[in-house]
C-alpha cells in the first residue's frame, strides 16, 4: 500500500521535532467509520500485495536456511532481531533537539541493552557454553570462573551505567532523560523478558521453538490472505483492516495446519532432540514417546469415502492443537495491542526495513507472545513432573560443572560400594 507522504510536521518555537522518518507517520482516523479501510476497498491492494507476498518470500526462505543451520545461528538470528526491535523503540521517542544538548546519550541506551543481553544470555547459556569447552582444560577453567562471577560482573555493569546516567543529567533536561531512562527499562522489559523465552525453546528441541513461530506466520498470511478476498466485518477499531472474516478462516487454517505441521517435525531428530551444548553436529536422540507413533483404527464410514482404515499420529500432535488454537485466538491480540501503540504515538509503523511489512518489531508483536506461552505450555504439560533417570541425568550435565560430575560420580561409587557390601 502507498504511504502518505503528504503529512507536514508543524514547525514549534523550540524546534523540537520526533527524529523518526516521516513515512511513517499517519493522521488519526477515529473520525472515520470502522471498515473505510478495508482491503476489499483498497484500490492499491494488488500492488501492496506483491510488494508483500516479495518479501515473504525471501524472509522464509532466509528462516529456513537458518533452521537448517542450527540451534546456534537461529540464537544468532534472535539476537540480530532484538537489536533491530530495540532500535526501532528506542528512536520512537527520541527528540534531536535534545538529544543535540546531550552527547553520547544514545550510548547508555546501548550500554543497558547490552548489560541485559549478557546477564539474559549469561544465565541462558553458560552451562552450555561450559559443556562445549570440556576438552580444553584452560578454556574450562576460565569460562567456569567468568560465569561464577556472572552476576556480579552484570550488576557492575548496571551501576555503571545508573551512575553514567547521573553523571550525564542537565538542568532544563531532567524530564526528558528520566524519560528516556524509564523507556529504556521498559524496552529491555518487552524485548527481553519475552525473546528470552524464545532462545529457551531453541534449546529444549527446535520443535518447540519452530512449529509456534511457522503458527504464527501461517495465521498472520492467512489472515490477510481471507480478508484480501472475503473480509467485509470489521473485527476491531484498533487495527481497522483486520476482518472477522479473516480472522476466523486463519483461525482454522493455523489449526488444521498445527496438527498437520507436527506430524511432521515431529518425525525429524534434529527438530525433536534437545541441544545441551553450543556445537552444530547432528543430534541423535531417543525421542520419547510424545514422537513416537501410534496406530487410529478410523470408524467404517470413514474408510466408505477415503481409502484409509488407520492413521498414524504423533502424541505431540494433540499438544500442537493447543498451540495452534493459541496463536490463532490469543496471540494476535499482541498484534492488537502493538496497533493501539502505534496509534498513540500516530505511526503507521515501527520503522521501515521490511517492505509492506513494516519494520521488525510490527512482524514480531505477536510471535513474543506466542512465545512465553509456548515455554510455559512445554514445561507445564510436555515436561515430565516425575523424576526419572534421564531427567536427573540432565539436571547433572546442565547444572553442574565437570569437577562437580566427577565428584557425583566417586560419591555415588562409594555409597553404591557400602550398600553392595551390606546386603553380602
Amino acid at each position: 500500500m502507498q504511504k502518505d507522504h503528504s503529512t507536514s510536521i508543524p514547525s514549534t518555537p523550540t524546534g523540537r521535532v520526533r527524529n523518526r522518518r516521516r513515512s511513517n507517520e499517519v493522521i488519526p482516523e477515529d473520525s472515520k467509520p470502522n471498515g473505510s479501510h478495508l482491503l476489499v476497498n483498497d484500490r492499491n491492494k494488488y500492488r501492496s500485495m506483491w510488494i508483500r507476498t516479495h518479501s515473504s518470500i525471501w524472509m522464509i526462505g532466509g528462516f529456513v536456511f537458518i533452521v537448517y543451520m542450527g540451534h546456534l545461528y537461529i540464537t544468532a538470528m534472535v539476537v540480530v532481531i532484538q537489536i533491530y526491535m530495540a532500535k526501532e523503540l528506542f528512536n520512537l521517542l527520541r527528540k534531536s533537539h535534545e538529544d543535540s544538548h546531550l552527547p553520547g546519550f544514545r550510548l547508555l541506551n546501548w550500554h543497558f541493552f547490552f548489560t541485559a543481553m549478557l546477564f539474559v544470555y549469561g544465565r541462558l547459556l553458560s552451562q552450555r557454553l561450559v559443556n562445549t569447552v570440556t576438552t580444553d582444560r584452560f578454556l574450562y577453567q576460565l569460562v567456569s570462573s567468568l560465569f561464577k562471577y556472572h552476576m556480579a560482573i552484570c550488576y557492575f555493569l548496571y551501576i555503571t551505567g545508573f551512575m553514567w546516567f547521573i553523571l550525564s543529567l542537565k538542568k532544563k533536561m531532567y524530564k526528558y532523560q528520566f524519560g528516556q531512562y524509564a523507556w529504556t527499562h521498559m524496552i529491555l522489559i518487552v524485548v527481553f523478558a519475552q525473546s528470552s523465552f524464545t532462545v529457551a525453546n531453541i534449546f529444549e528441541g527446535i520443535f518447540w521453538f519452530l512449529l509456534p513461530a511457522t503458527l504464527i506466520v501461517i495465521n498472520d498470511i492467512a489472515a490477510y490472505i481471507f480478508g484480501f478476498f472475503f473480509g467485509r466485518t470489521p473485527l476491531i477499531k484498533l487495527s481497522p483492516k483486520k476482518t472477522w472474516e479473516g480472522f476466523i478462516g486463519a483461525s482454522v487454517t493455523t489449526i488444521i495446519s498445527a496438527f498437520v505441521l507436527a506430524n511432521i517435525m515431529g518425525r525429524f531428530q534434529w527438530f525433536t532432540c534437545p541441544r545441551k551444548d553450543l556445537s552444530n553436529g547432528w543430534l541423535h536422540c531417543d525421542p520419547g514417546l510424545l514422537f513416537k507413533s501410534e496406530q487410529y483404527t478410523l470408524p467404517g464410514w470413514v474408510s466408505q469415502w477415503f481409502p484409509w482404515k488407520e492413521i498414524s499420529i504423533l502424541p505431540v500432535q494433540w499438544h500442537a492443537l493447543c498451540l495452534g488454537l493459541f496463536a490463532s485466538i490469543i496471540a494476535p491480540f499482541g498484534g492488537f495491542f502493538a496497533s493501539g501503540f502505534k496509534r498513540a504515538f500516530k505511526i503507521k509503523d515501527f520503522g521501515d526495513s521490511i517492505p509492506g511489512h513494516g519494520g521488525i518489531t510490527d512482524r514480531m508483536d505477536c510471535q513474543m507472545v506466542m512465545a512465553v506461552f509456548a515455554y510455559i505450555y512445554h514445561q507445564s504439560f510436555v515436561v515430565p513432573q516425575s523424576l526419572s533417570v534421564e531427567r536427573i541425568l540432565d539436571q547433572i550435565l546442565m547444572n553442574l560443572t565437570f569437577e562437580e560430575q566427577h565428584s557425583l560420580y566417586v560419591k555415588l561409587g562409594e555409597i553404591l560400594h557400602e550398600t553392595l557390601t551390606g546386603e553380602s
